[in-house]
């Protein structure tokens, strides 16, 4: 992976059906059903009702669909148009929509920004501050950004740690999982609840 290139274009160009496998395996996923829910249980409790609610890489919509049904404002971006179709399909309600992350350039600014399923470990090297920088950018005061992705994926926890300080953000909260588990130094998933850093004192 080139500092340029996006890791999930990458897939799509070496196979074109890896975006319609993605699709079934969600599809099985809750056919058989398994919690796809998770990530949108601690969003929603963050947030009151009503929150504005940006879902960042919202592949096929399922925590922006879970929290739009719990009855939030809920926009969703993601890179993929297959993707997006399929999320307009199975959540219809939400604002979903074809684009890149890193020009992410909305008229609303939202309360949370959630970026699950490992996005920001898909993103090019070279992308991910200007990607949190944007978040920062799009978020309502005293709103928060949460991110969470795996480890042994090209993404250090330090180096994502780095990147939100030089983008704006600064950690509220560091955990584990999306259940609240405290991160650890042998964590082998981060979720990240971010804000914008104070400004300097003058």
């Amino acid at each position: 992976m080139t500092a340029t290139e996006n890791l999930w274009l990458r897939k799509i160009a070496e196979d074109p059906g890896h975006s319609r496998w993605y699709i079934d395996r969600f599809r099985q996923m809750a056919a058989r059903g398994e919690d796809l829910a998770g990530e949108a249980r601690l969003i929603d409790a963050m947030v009151p009702r009503g929150a504005r609610i940006l879902d960042a890489g919202c592949g096929t919509g399922r925590v922006g669909g879970h929290l739009a049904a719990s009855g939030h404002e809920v926009t969703g971006v993601d890179l993929d148009p297959e993707l997006i179709a399929e999320a307009q399909h199975s959540y219809p309600g939400p604002s979903w929509q074809v684009g890149d992350l890193s020009e992410l350039d909305v008229p609303d600014r939202f309360d949370v920004i959630v970026c699950a399923g490992n996005v920001m470990t898909f993103a090019a090297p070279a992308s991910r501050v200007e990607i949190l920088r944007r978040f920062a950018a799009h978020l309502t005061a005293g709103g928060r950004a949460v991110v969470g992705f795996g480890a042994g994926r090209g993404y250090d926890f330090d180096d994502f740690l780095t990147d939100a300080t030089t983008a704006g953000l600064t950690p509220d909260l560091l955990l584990s999982t999306w259940d609240l588990r405290p991160f650890t130094p042998a964590a082998d998933f981060l979720v990240a609840v971010l804000r914008p850093a104070d400004p300097p004192r003058t």
